[in-house]
């Protein structure tokens, strides 16, 4: 798995937390990259997690804006949570990173949600990435 795979699962695990716990992400991320500092590699993951992190803080309500508006029938508090950490980590690098093609973006965030929650959220994600990265492109 390459760091940038780990970093996007660290910057997901702490937007969904602080999402759940009505805190800060940033300072749970600085929690976990702490406990995990005696570990190989971990400056490269947490460094771009925190860049994750960072720029979903800047960005939150574009992002949020862009999720409601493209989810239809869902309103955002309404989605699992997890989802919701997912799509806003895959939103980011699909807006504000331009050394991350679209579709890696979108994979990276359909595994994630395969793995870590409801079987319905891979589908949800990849179309709701999808409708938003092909209207954008229309622009």
């Amino acid at each position: 798995m390459s760091a940038r795979t780990k970093a996007r699962k660290r910057a997901v695990d702490a937007i969904f937390a602080a999402d759940l716990r009505k805190v800060s992400p940033d300072s749970l991320l600085e929690k976990t990259a702490q406990l995990a500092a005696d570990r190989q590699n971990q400056d490269e993951i947490f460094g771009y997690a925190r860049d994750i992190v960072a720029g979903i803080i800047e960005h939150h309500s574009d992002i949020d804006d862009l999720i409601e508006t493209y989810s239809h029938d869902w309103a955002i508090d309404r989605m699992p949570a997890l989802d919701r950490a997912i799509l806003r980590v895959a939103l980011f690098e699909i807006l504000y990173r331009d050394d991350v093609p679209n579709g890696v973006a979108i994979d990276e965030a359909v595994e994630l949600a395969k793995e870590y929650s409801t079987d319905d959220s891979g589908t949800f994600v990849n179309g709701l990435l999808s409708r938003i990265v092909e209207t954008r492109k229309a622009r």
